[in-house]
């Protein structure tokens, strides 16, 4: 079968290509790929080239399909796997597979690594490790773009399950945000930020008692507050603040919202000395900062309060990525109903990937969303009434009815009439 799939080629070297895939063998399973929303790792991956640790070093020789945030349906299932899938089941893919003889080693992750998988490609084969490893995730939900976001979500997921927490006078670490506690979140109305926020207010587990997010930009904070209100957040036993960050002393600011006691949780958005700074001093006794945002330069440093390290137990970890069963447990809660459509702005088709890859951080809003089986340029949702052709008024008056968002009746209708654009 032939698929057409944007491939790196090195640093900078994206192309579109047509090609022949290989027949699969027994342990793989052929795909369809539906949707795909572009990370900022695959903008770093495609200007890095095989410089990337994710992406082989004969990449010029035997280029790989990027795009790994990707949902589709299964065309055909390999006889050893014939018994757990069959064709038309829908799916998503968890792409950090840490299989050590994959073609980077436990590096290794469909969207980097491989030549004939990837989310932005029309068909792929999927190799066996990725099933061996159990990262094929079946998705029950309507539609397919919140099986593309289940990865960022497993994102937010596992930094929120990595936090720790210590008890006096033992060594057994208490792991997970503290329930109940004061919870900050700092530069955090971006597209990962607006994960995060969605899925505190939503888990069914536990919740901070207070909730603070940040940024010093007011438009995209009242974009946060008109999706996850603070309504909604007061129904759920969660005090939410929007906080614009901007002003003289921002740490009098925050630390006064938290009743002079500080945050047991604090998450920083944003690779900025300034803002981690911040978060650690708006610490409390045993606080966590979640460094989750990772810098593009290896010597990056920011100042710490030693002291309070020593004194107060403050402490420092890091996070980027999800495992399984955190993307499961995104899947799982998309599938009862909890919608990511917020992190989306822009909608585009295969033809777009290039470009968009290429120039992403220069490309302002959240989410770009693409849809590998049809041409079509990145638009933003908000721009689809000025666009002068009738699919795209369709969609935008379906997009309003839905608060401005994208959604699955969204979604159907363009793959319905995607020949129309």
């Amino acid at each position: 079968m032939k698929t057409k799939a944007v491939r790196l080629y090195g640093t900078c070297d994206l192309r579109l290509e047509e090609f022949e895939l290989p027949q699969i063998k027994e342990d793989e399973i052929l795909a369809k790929v539906v949707s795909d929303s572009i990370c900022m790792s695959s903008y770093k991956s495609s200007h890095q080239g095989a410089a990337h640790k994710r992406v082989p070093n004969d990449v010029a020789e035997h280029p790989t399909i990027i795009g790994h945030e990707f949902a589709g349906e299964i065309v055909e299932v390999g006889a050893q796997w014939a018994d757990q899938f069959k064709p038309g089941d829908k799916f998503s893919i968890q792409p950090a597979l840490n299989y050590p003889d994959a073609p980077c080693g436990v590096l290794s992750a469909p969207g980097y690594s491989y030549r004939y998988i990837g989310g932005d490609a029309t068909y792929v084969v999927i190799p066996a490790e990725v099933m061996k490893m159990g990262c094929l995730l079946p998705f029950k939900g309507e539609g397919f773009y919140p099986a593309s976001l289940s990865e960022p979500l497993s994102c937010v997921i596992g930094a929120m399950h990595a936090c720790y927490h210590t008890t006096p006078g033992s060594y057994v670490h208490t792991m997970e945000i503290k329930d109940g506690g004061r919870l900050a979140l700092l530069a955090g109305v971006g597209p990962m930020g607006l994960a995060m926020i969605n899925y505190v207010l939503h888990r069914e587990d536990r919740h901070p008692s207070l909730f603070v997010v940040t940024d010093i930009d007011q438009a995209r904070l009242d974009r946060a507050a008109s999706l996850y209100t603070v309504e909604f957040a007061a129904s759920r036993g969660i005090e939410l603040h929007y906080v614009n960050t901007m002003v003289d002393n921002p740490v009098d600011l925050l630390r006064g919202l938290s009743g002079g006691e500080g945050y047991d949780d604090v998450v920083v958005m944003a690779p900025v000395p300034p803002v981690i700074e911040q978060a650690d001093a708006i610490l409390a006794f045993d606080g966590c900062l979640n460094f989750f945002s990772g810098p593009g330069k290896p010597d990056f440093k920011a100042p710490l309060n030693f002291y309070n390290v020593h004194y107060a137990s403050t402490h420092v970890i890091g996070t980027s990525g999800g495992n399984t069963d955190d993307m499961k447990e995104a899947l799982d809660l998309m599938g009862k109903g909890m919608d990511p459509a917020g992190l989306v702005t822009h909608i585009g088709g295969l033809n777009a990937v290039i470009e968009t890859t290429l120039n992403l951080p220069s490309i302002p809003g959240g989410k770009k969303l693409i849809y590998t089986h049809i041409e079509m340029p990145l638009t933003a949702i908000a721009d689809f009434g000025k666009v002068g052709k009738p699919v795209y008024d369709e969609l935008d008056r379906i997009c309003k009815a839905h608060q401005g968002l994208w959604s699955v009746e969204a979604e159907k209708y363009l793959l319905a009439h995607a020949s129309e654009l």
